[in-house]
């Protein structure tokens, strides 16, 4: 039987409930009930635990803290084994370490960093004469977030950009967790950095006659990015240039690959609109590419004179068509790259001589580049069936070679070098994983499990080899699953921990992300959302009944949207998994979204569903994991949280607990760990303490399935 919980009284009560009586296991905080009655629909609907809403109240601060407390208690025996995993993580890093240089104007830029400091150290040298990396040229620091971050306990750098004549650097920081970020400039010769020059900062680029800066800010209610913004650094005052008053859009801001155009995006979930403004006429006005049209997706880059156009029209998965600067419309486009049903467009690079766009089919990204001269494409090739790539960033629009950082489960991350004309690839670096990592001691697979409706959902899996297939081996099960977002199958370094103790690790790539496409993500939103917690349930089905797992063996993990997934499936099947880490979930799907105050709600409405709408409102209820919670048994669950979270608000997964704690009939743990220090939807800032909440909750789902060394 599950410990009896204690009524809470006071803020006396409350910070003592965590603490055993002799002899006793720790009772479990039990947060007070106020009724606070709603009116959806018609419907009265009371929620007791609303009041930890309130950030400010010393109650909500010491329930927090007593649940903090608790977690402590319950884990104590845990630590010794966390602090041996923190231990081994750190062993498999080269904490001191260098990125790839890269070449932009007369610089070579890098990042670095130092055994002991928490944060990297952003750098550049000066190119030789012949063009190439000269280590032996001088050093010079751009920014040091160590200093940076002196006497703070959160720093966050945002982004960072350096002016056409490569003397200001432009960066944003934030300090409380919150993203809200603050705008600097630094004079590279000199080293001052300017007093604030903007708040609540979200994107930002400079104009190419190096004085004058466009910034993008976001409300300071809902935090959507709505205003852009000119400014002279000379002595100037902010002016506003765009104003996005559609609530469903955000704005953002760049520039295009060859420096000729600042572009700014409008996006809601269905339909983007793109602006243009010549870098050299800062004074000037941003101009529509194409009027904004329900349901038409595109994006744009330049060259030569076109605008190279990704669209969705009449492209579900998009496609690449290009028109002259002066009449963009599609009257006057000319195709480039056909649609494709199975392959979905996912972005375009454009050099002066050659155009290399990055896709994804069956769940695998890929590139090809397009020979401009003579009108031929080629793909880049990978070595393994199960991988992941990117683009590594290329700035200098003349280059003739493209760099790409490749990886897989098994494979660390290694930066490549592409000669664009051949194909040829040149391995620049690979992370080196200390320790005598030996990855042919490890295999990489793609299984495919049949959902209830027939759709086959690709799973990544990694396993050090001798993992028995009889139900005997644990297993680690992550997804996501909302916004369009696919889960590349990247390699991890505290993940070899799992692995080297004999836990498979498989990614599920349901319904709701991109990875077989547009149609992937809208058969997994709206009102189509129950997909992507069946294809979760099916796939641990599937791992179950081939033998991969057992349920008593099968742990499984997911943040942020992917915490909702969490809790859904918890709620719908808790018998077919051991236990849960539950990570900055957006579990309080119904109080959330009918609050249009709160950041982000309106902005995913048309993710989620619009509550005001009856339909999506008991389609939107039947999963939303804080209002499904019933009195039954619950496998384990670890919930993380930060008090500062400014995606999902803390009291959501606090509320979750609380309500639960309520409820559930079983004697498994349910623990809530909330930073109330400033830490954000990432968690803490600095790469020390990052890995040591990793190597806490390795311990605590490890030691689920009964590994605890």
């Amino acid at each position: 039987m599950p410990s009896r919980p204690l009524r809470l009284l006071g803020l006396a009560a409350l910070v003592s409930a965590s603490l055993s009586l002799a002899g006793q296991a720790p009772f479990p905080p039990v947060a007070k009930q106020v009724e606070h009655v709603s009116i959806w629909h018609g419907e009265k609907v009371n929620d007791p635990w609303f009041w930890l809403r309130e950030k400010a109240n010393p109650e909500v601060v010491a329930y927090l803290n007593a649940e903090n407390a608790y977690t402590e208690a319950m884990t104590a025996d845990l630590k010794p084994f966390s602090e041996s995993l923190y231990k081994e993580m750190l062993g498999h890093i080269k904490q001191t370490d260098l990125s790839v240089p890269v070449r932009r104007g007369a610089f070579y830029y890098y990042s670095r960093t130092e055994e002991g400091k928490q944060y990297g150290i952003q750098c550049r040298r000066k190119a030789a004469p012949s063009g190439s990396y000269d280590d032996k040229a001088a050093e010079e620091v751009l920014l040091d977030q160590n200093e940076l971050a002196k006497g703070l306990k959160f720093l966050s750098l945002g982004g960072m950009s350096v002016s056409d004549h490569e003397r200001t650097l432009l960066f944003i920081t934030d300090t409380t967790g919150f993203r809200q970020y603050r705008l600097f400039t630094k004079d590279l010769a000199t080293g001052t950095i300017s007093a604030p020059l903007a708040e609540r900062v979200t994107s930002f680029t400079w104009a190419a006659d190096n004085r004058h800066i466009f910034f993008v800010t976001e409300d300071n209610v809902t935090k959507r990015s709505n205003q852009l913004w000119r400014l002279d650094l000379q002595g100037g005052k902010p002016e506003l240039v765009f104003e996005e008053k559609d609530e469903l859009y955000g704005l953002s801001l760049g520039r295009s690959k060859d420096r000729k155009y600042l572009l700014a995006g409008s996006h809601a979930t269905d339909t983007w609109e793109m602006r243009y403004l010549a870098a050299g006429e800062p004074k000037g006005a941003f101009k529509a590419l194409l009027p904004r049209e329900k349901g038409h997706k595109y994006s744009i880059e330049h060259h030569e004179g076109l605008f190279y156009i990704r669209t969705n029209k009449g492209a579900k998965n998009f496609r690449l068509v290009s028109a002259p600067v002066a009449t963009p419309d599609p009257k006057h486009w000319t195709e480039v790259l056909p649609h494709r049903a199975d392959v979905l467009l996912e972005g375009l690079d454009p050099f002066k001589d050659f155009l290399v766009v990055t896709e994804k089919s069956q769940g695998l990204d890929r590139f090809r580049i397009f020979d401009l001269k003579a009108k031929a494409w080629r793909e880049v090739t990978f070595p393994e069936s199960v991988y992941a790539a990117f683009p590594g960033g290329t700035p200098e629009y003349t280059s003739t070679t493209f760099r790409f950082n490749y990886q897989s489960m098994v494979t660390p991350a290694s930066i490549y070098d592409c000669e664009m004309a051949t194909g040829k690839q040149t391995l620049l670096k690979q992370t080196e994983v200390l320790g005598g990592y030996d990855k042919t001691r490890y295999a990489t697979e793609r299984l495919w499990a049949t959902a209830r409706d027939g759709a086959k959902v690709p799973l990544s899996v990694v396993y050090k080899k001798g993992v028995k297939r009889d139900g005997s081996a644990p297993l680690f099960l992550y997804a996501y699953g909302s916004y369009g977002y696919g889960q590349s199958a990247t390699f991890s370094i505290p993940r070899l921990s799992l692995l080297d103790r004999g836990m498979v690790y498989v990614i599920a790539h349901i319904r709701g992300g991109n990875d077989l496409g547009e149609a992937w993500h809208d058969d997994g939103m709206l009102m189509k959302k129950m997909n992507t917690f069946t294809d979760f349930i099916d796939s641990a089905d599937f791992l179950v009944k081939e033998k991969w797992t057992a349920k008593d063996r099968l742990v499984i993990e997911g943040g942020s949207a992917g915490g909702l997934l969490m809790g859904a499936v918890t709620n719908l099947r808790p018998d077919l998994f051991k236990a849960v880490h539950s990570a900055v979930p957006f579990v309080d799907v119904m109080n959330t979204m009918m609050d249009a105050s709160l950041p982000l709600t309106v902005g995913e409405y048309l993710e989620w569903g619009n509550p005001n709408e009856k339909a999506a409102f008991d389609y939107m209820r039947a999963y939303s994991p804080y209002d499904n919670l019933q009195k039954k048994a619950y496998p384990a669950i670890l919930v993380t949280t930060s008090f500062n979270d400014s995606q999902v608000m803390y009291w959501e997964p606090a509320k979750y607990v609380a309500k639960l704690r309520t409820l559930k009939t079983d004697a498994n743990p349910l623990l809530l760990k909330i930073k109330m220090e400033p830490a954000g939807h990432g968690g803490a800032s600095g790469r020390y303490d990052a890995l040591k909440d990793k190597a806490f909750e390795t311990a605590w789902m490890l030691s689920q399935v009964g590994i605890t060394k």
